[in-house]
């Protein structure tokens, strides 16, 4: 064991190490990209398919929770392949079912094709990870990742805004078709540039610990029809729903159960041994939810409530964008003055005001009331993202971070999809909660809701004909207006409720030890 640590310390790169990640680079942005990017074009995919909003939803989560199943593998990938190989292959894979996303006929067609996209397309960001982890060391380790960090947040908040245009100029399916180019030449890149270091070649006798993935899959599949399906059916008053749970948790602890025996575990859980890496997993898990449950539900406000267009909506959340680019440039700026743990200090105040500022719009806004917040928010990622990344890693041995990261961006996707899945079922029931509260107003014993309805019967009575059915048609005016606004209350706690979670996460990052500076 100590001669493979020595070699992995030892190893470098023998080119250019920036040109080594450039391939890296641009597939991690081409898959990050693509978990929000269909974000604005879900009405579109619903209406192309004769589907509701609800069942669209799984255009986002399968592409998540497809990821989710083939990240633990990245490992023995690794070695059955080597590291370059399993890149070159994961990129092909994920561009072939680009393609195939495009031409779908189906809703079915489209949710395999988007899993397919999934599988092909998770080893792309940890593979990143680790490649700038291992490939640098000292300060330029920190630009690395500064870029990698950018790369991961950015790309996210940019999707809705090229899906927006793609949608609205051409069709939907071309944001899935721009990436078979972009594919190809990530493989080109890749072919010329990307280099392995001994410990991530191809090795003999590689074994897959086939029952630890058999009980992943247990787990995760059965988990996200829970979550993807569960609002529609009641949850827990479904005897299937139950039954699915029970199966997916006896999956959960079989898995972790499994990986601990096995002596050739998909992933090696020894890394939760060391605290940064536990503590910094268990905040990105929590910020990765808030992160894309936030960017699938501010579009559908945007068009459902405000009445945007695909491009539009997406447009709105790009101050996300330039946020996220402000703040890398004040974290390179500021250099080793401030600590990382002050960097993600701010960042969690900045996610926190900006999701509560987000919760206190309403039907009557000027766009800016959308992009400040989103600015703010944006601040936040790289502010927390980055740090956090960075010190949940920096004490791990280089040749325990390609599992390590894929471990902890297994964590973080589920977090994501169970965060994207769950987010639709937050507003349903807290639009049910609200309506429930208003409706309690609309009785003639209410002077506001007695002379409401009697301008409104005044104002319809030459079209209904009689003062009977103008008060009719009055009533449900005034009930549309009450479920438009239960709605929108509904979005409002939502954003409170991600704010919230955010402000808890700060007392979590004194917890986190290392490098205390960030270095120019």
């Amino acid at each position: 064991m100590s001669g493979t640590v020595e070699k992995a310390e030892e190893w470098k790169p023998s080119g250019n190490p920036w040109l080594l990640i450039l391939p890296v680079m641009l597939a991690t942005f081409m898959y990050a990209l693509d978990e929000t990017v269909a974000n604005v074009a879900l009405p579109h995919i619903a209406g192309t398919y004769s589907v509701s909003s609800q069942e669209s939803i799984w255009v986002l989560t399968s592409y998540l929770m497809a990821s989710s199943i083939v990240i633990p593998m990245i490992d023995f990938f690794c070695k059955f392949l080597g590291r370059k190989n399993f890149f070159m292959l994961g990129v092909f894979v994920f561009t072939i079912a680009s393609f195939l996303c495009g031409i779908s006929t189906s809703i079915g067609m489209i949710v395999v094709a988007r899993a397919l996209q999934g599988f092909g397309g998770a080893c792309l960001m940890p593979m990143a990870q680790s490649v700038c982890m291992e490939t640098f060391t000292g300060e330029a380790r920190n630009k690395a990742m500064a870029v990698f960090g950018l790369v991961v947040i950015v790309a996210p908040i940019l999707g809705p805004v090229m899906g927006g245009w793609i949608t609205e100029n051409w069709s939907w399916p071309y944001i899935f078709f721009i990436n078979v180019p972009v594919g190809f030449i990530c493989i080109a890149l890749a072919k010329k540039f990307l280099e392995d270091p001994p410990y991530a070649r191809k090795q003999q006798n590689v074994h897959l610990d086939k029952s630890g993935f058999l009980w992943l899959c247990i787990w995760l599949i059965p988990l996200q029809i829970v979550f993807d399906k569960g609002n529609d059916a009641d949850w827990f008053n479904a005897p299937w729903i139950c039954w699915l749970s029970v199966i997916a948790l006896t999956g959960a602890v079989l898995f972790f159960i499994s990986q601990v025996k096995h002596k050739n575990p998909l992933v090696k859980l020894d890394v939760f041994k060391d605290s940064n890496y536990l503590c910094g997993t268990g905040m990105l898990i929590l910020i990765n939810a808030v992160l894309l449950a936030s960017l699938a539900i501010l579009p559908q406000l945007l068009q459902y409530m405000l009445g945007y267009d695909s491009f539009l909506s997406g447009l709105a959340i790009m101050p996300r964008g330039l946020g996220a680019f402000t703040a890398l440039m004040i974290f390179g700026g500021l250099g080793g003055k401030i600590s990382y743990k002050t960097y993600g200090i701010i960042g969690l105040l900045c996610l926190g005001t900006g999701g509560w500022m987000l919760g206190m719009l309403n039907l009557q806004i000027n766009p800016m009331n959308i992009a400040v917040p989103n600015f703010v928010f944006g601040v936040g990622l790289v502010f927390t993202m980055m740090p956090i990344t960075t010190l949940s890693c920096i004490t791990l041995r280089n040749d325990q971070m390609t599992n390590a990261s894929g471990l902890q961006n297994l964590l973080k996707t589920i977090g994501g999809a169970i965060g994207t899945s769950l987010v639709a079922t937050m507003i349903s029931r807290f639009s049910q909660v609200h309506q429930h509260g208003l409706v309690k107003s609309m009785n003639e014993l209410n002077p506001n809701f007695a002379e409401r309805i009697n301008m409104y019967a005044n104002s319809l009575i030459h079209q209904a004909g009689d003062m009977m059915n103008s008060t009719y048609l009055a009533g449900k005016m005034l009930y549309n207006q009450l479920i438009q606004q239960s709605t929108l209350c509904a979005y409002m706690t939502t954003f409170k409720v991600f704010a919230v979670a955010c402000f808890i996460l700060i007392p979590f990052m004194f917890l986190l030890k290392g490098e205390q500076k960030a270095k120019n």
